[in-house]
């Protein structure tokens, strides 16, 4: 790496370390909003509306054009991400924040899987890694002495949430080829911000906007949003577009592949009021298993193709990395 780029190759490595702290720390807010009687279509609401308006400000500070086509793909993104995020969100009333945060981040592999039934092949280290992600999962959720071995609804939801993230990689891999990041990324937000509103408008209580006014009475639950708005929505996307091009795909994949630890590390260490949860030695096992998957399914292919020759430095003919979804 010329000296000149080691400045710039060290910030992206510091920012994206601070994206994946960003997300993996959401896990544990969305759960004290919940705790704290917030319903989910309200929290996804003023998240999702906060991370808007500061999107929108970005967008107007940097007087990016905004073209027809770029908000029709966003539109198609931002439906299959108020999927992921329902899910997500929902999953978190029934299971814990440490094996949503894993389980999340099976979007790794599910991606590559998607992609083969879209006509791609399978590598074998994406393969590979799936099997030891489900062994990881089936260590990290079960429970002999619990009903169904320890899987809850909560988990199926997340298991779908990571499947749908998969999905939406995907299609972003191929809209943001022939359209501005900017505006996928501020179409997607609004989307499930309006589409969040528009169908909790519907629920009936304790689901809808009923008792809004007494929930958002607590300063500690604005705190909360504005944390999910402003820094887990608007600026880890700002820190993903902006510094993705400074990396390799292979360490974008390792860092990215943090998110579930910094999530667990979270839930139980108690910094969170309310939320201190205890994974013992199967389950961190089985943690670990995934995180490692996640990283062979990323590092593997490249590995194996990769051959002897002069080293010109860690991002040399390195492709970028396809679009990690936010916590």
């Amino acid at each position: 790496m010329e000296r000149a780029d080691r400045p710039r190759h060290t910030r992206a490595v510091l920012g994206t370390l601070l994206a994946a702290s960003i997300w993996g720390a959401s896990f544990a807010a969305m759960k004290f909003a919940l705790q704290a009687h917030l319903s989910v279509g309200l929290m996804l609401t003023a998240r999702f509306s906060i991370g808007a308006v500061c999107l929108g400000a970005l967008i107007l500070g940097r007087r990016v054009p905004v073209r027809r086509a770029a908000v029709v793909d966003g539109l198609w993104l931002g439906l299959v991400i108020t999927a992921v995020f329902w899910l997500q969100a929902d999953g978190l009333r029934f299971t814990t924040t440490a094996k949503s945060g894993f389980i999340t981040g099976l979007y790794v592999l599910f991606t590559p899987v998607i992609s083969v039934l879209l006509g791609h092949r399978l590598k074998p280290a994406h393969a590979a890694g799936a099997l030891f992600a489900a062994a990881g999962l089936f260590l990290l959720v079960h429970d002999p002495a619990a009903a169904g071995g320890g899987w809850n609804r909560g988990d199926s939801q997340t298991l779908a949430c990571a499947v749908l993230c998969g999905l939406h990689i995907v299609l972003t891999g191929t809209f943001s080829r022939r359209s501005n990041g900017w505006v996928l990324a501020f179409t997607q937000v609004s989307v499930v911000a309006l589409a969040s509103l528009v169908i909790t408008a519907f629920l009936p209580a304790p689901y809808g906007f009923q008792g809004a006014f007494k929930a958002l009475a607590h300063p500690d639950v604005w705190i909360t949003l504005g944390y999910l708005g402003a820094l887990a929505t608007a600026l880890a996307f700002y820190l993903m577009m902006t510094l993705q091009a400074h990396l390799g795909a292979t360490e974008a994949a390792i860092l990215y592949s943090l998110e579930p630890v910094f999530t667990a590390l979270l839930a139980m260490s108690g910094w969170v009021p309310g939320i201190r949860e205890h994974l013992g030695p199967l389950q961190l096992t089985g943690g670990g298993i995934i995180v490692t998957a996640m990283v062979l399914a990323e590092v593997g292919p490249r590995l194996l193709k990769r051959k002897p020759g002069p080293v010109l430095g860690p991002t040399a003919g390195l492709e970028p990395l396809a679009e990690p979804e936010l916590g």
